[in-house]
């Protein structure tokens, strides 16, 4: 993607794509490998820089993840951090040990001497630790350049050999001053000069794209989320109305939301758009099933269904495109060759699903499949896709389907369709919507007592929902003022039917999840 390339070699860690996404921020292109990847082909791919991830193993346990030591002499600067730090010293002779204290959390730091790598960094600072092991001896011609109260090798290097190791994680926000030790790492001492910028990836791949699909056709499925417009903003702006859509609206979507995107995509390329609407189907399928897999089964499977019917109808020969980016492609076991390596399959994304075989493709075309989500973000605005899409929240392939606890009708779609509309127009007022990762309204299987005017009421409770994450890994229930909860509250018992009860969820995950269902 450009010629410097920094390669994360990946031995487990939890952190591995936030570490790559921490490096392309610094705009230097980014990929993540196998720390099985032969050495071979480490050198042919001549990075600028390496970096070892952490890891959930113990160096010493002949089953963990190991490297050879031929590494460490091609020639390649590389920081190891947290067990990639331990690694590079039990690799070079150096002695891991387990703590007598483990340390988790922020903890305090102290920078010894003068380091490249901390340049620009106050003697004293706040990392994020998390580990049971500490180096006890750094390896011979290794200088420690940073320690804690109970880790005295908190940081040590071979500046003579681009060789930097920290024990904190400076990929994380807890570590106060973690982005400038990367781009130190990246600037000062492997020499990049930050030539990863989004204006390039567009006008390169809309090149790319002429140049592979010539005057053939493009058939993409468009759900209407962040990475299958953007990929639909690119192959437009390359091919124009050689580019086929296809958008399911299986009625699931939020208010209005099938409009909005047939709107958008009608309006600002130049492609053809071809909307399916099929909730009548949907809501058949579904027909008295609770069970949320179940659900999420079934609305998967009839999706395909329905978009591969209409894809036969369009297809005649050409491409098939899709919007799969960089992460689906590593929780899927592509994109860190899972297969050689440590890192297990976290999930088949549903961009990464088998087409059927009796529709013929020329091949399949992917022009975000190297983007992080917040590239892809970047790039959707320089394409003049409009904001609200482009900052799309999370949104589940089910759709409202998994929102909905029990069993999915009419009725229940078009109620909490309202509700979340009225929770999101009130958070848009208050100003908090860009502080908030995720919110929206929830449907339980519940119905409660109330009152209005003289009148007894027996209908449905609304939950809302509304979170504060740095990854979605962990989350916290978002403080919303109790002024605003308590608009959102009075609109959704007076403006939409059916509802007498509003509560809030202040879960945080771990121990729930984001979702409900």
């Amino acid at each position: 993607m450009s010629n410097e390339l920094v390669l994360v070699l990946d031995f487990g860690g939890q952190y591995n794509q936030l570490i790559a996404r921490r490096v392309r921020e610094c705009s230097v292109y980014c990929e993540i490998k196998s720390y099985k990847t032969p050495i071979e082909e480490i050198r042919a791919l001549r990075p600028a820089g390496i970096i070892f991830t952490g890891g959930p193993n113990s160096v010493y346990d002949m089953s963990s993840p190991h490297i050879s030591k031929e590494i460490f002499d091609i020639g390649v600067p590389i920081l190891g951090i947290c067990y990639g730090c331990q690694l590079m010293a039990y690799t070079l002779g150096g002695k891991v040990e387990s703590c007598e204290k483990s340390e988790y959390g922020k903890i305090e730091v102290e920078s010894l001497g003068k380091s490249k790598l901390f340049d620009n960094v106050p003697e004293k600072s706040v990392v994020w630790m998390s580990h049971t092991d500490f180096v006890s001896a750094v390896p011979e011609g290794f200088a420690v350049t940073a320690r804690s109260q109970d880790c005295p090798s908190a940081a040590f290097e071979c500046e003579e050999k681009g060789l930097y190791a920290v024990q904190f994680h400076p990929e994380v926000t807890h570590s106060e001053y973690g982005r400038t030790i990367l781009r130190n790492f990246l600037y000062n001492v492997c020499g990049c000069k930050g030539l990863w910028v989004m204006d390039d990836f567009i006008e390169k791949t809309v090149a790319r794209l002429r140049e592979k699909i010539g005057d053939k056709k493009v058939v993409l499925g468009l759900s209407g989320g962040v990475d299958s417009s953007v990929a639909a903003g690119l192959l437009s702006r390359a091919v124009g109305r050689q580019l086929t859509c296809v958008f399911v609206d299986q009625g699931l979507m939020r208010k209005d939301e099938g409009d909005f995107v047939e709107q958008t995509f009608t309006k600002l390329f130049d492609m053809n758009f071809v909307r399916v609407n099929c909730q009548k189907q949907f809501l058949e399928k579904l027909r008295g099933v609770t069970d949320p897999e179940q659900k999420r089964k079934i609305i998967g499977t009839e999706f395909y269904k329905v978009f591969w019917d209409k894809v036969r109808e369009e297809a005649d020969g050409g491409f098939f495109a899709q919007g799969t980016i960089y992460p689906d492609r590593i929780e899927s076991g592509r994109g860190n060759e899972a297969g050689q390596g440590s890192t297990a399959v976290i999930k088949t994304h549903h961009n990464m699903v088998k087409k059927p075989d009796d529709i013929k493709f020329d091949g399949t075309i992917e022009p975000l499949a190297d983007l992080f989500k917040d590239e892809v973000r970047q790039v959707g605005e320089k394409l003049g896709i409009p904001h609200e899409l482009v900052w799309r929240q999370p949104f589940p392939g089910p759709g409202l389907g998994v929102r909905i606890i029990g069993e999915i009708t009419e009725e229940k779609i078009k109620i909490l369709q309202e509700a979340d509309a009225v929770f999101r127009d009130e958070i848009k007022k208050s100003g908090a919507e860009e502080q908030l990762k995720q919110f929206f309204a929830v449907l339980p299987d519940v119905k409660t007592v109330g009152v209005m005017g003289d009148h007894r009421t027996y209908d449905h409770l609304i939950a809302l929902r509304a979170v504060t994450t740095d990854d979605f890994m962990t989350a916290d229930w978002a403080r919303i003022p109790y002024e605003v909860l308590a608009r959102v509250s009075n609109r959704l018992t007076n403006e939409v039917e059916h509802v007498n009860r509003v509560v809030y969820d202040i879960t945080s995950k771990p121990p729930g999840t984001v979702e409900w269902e």
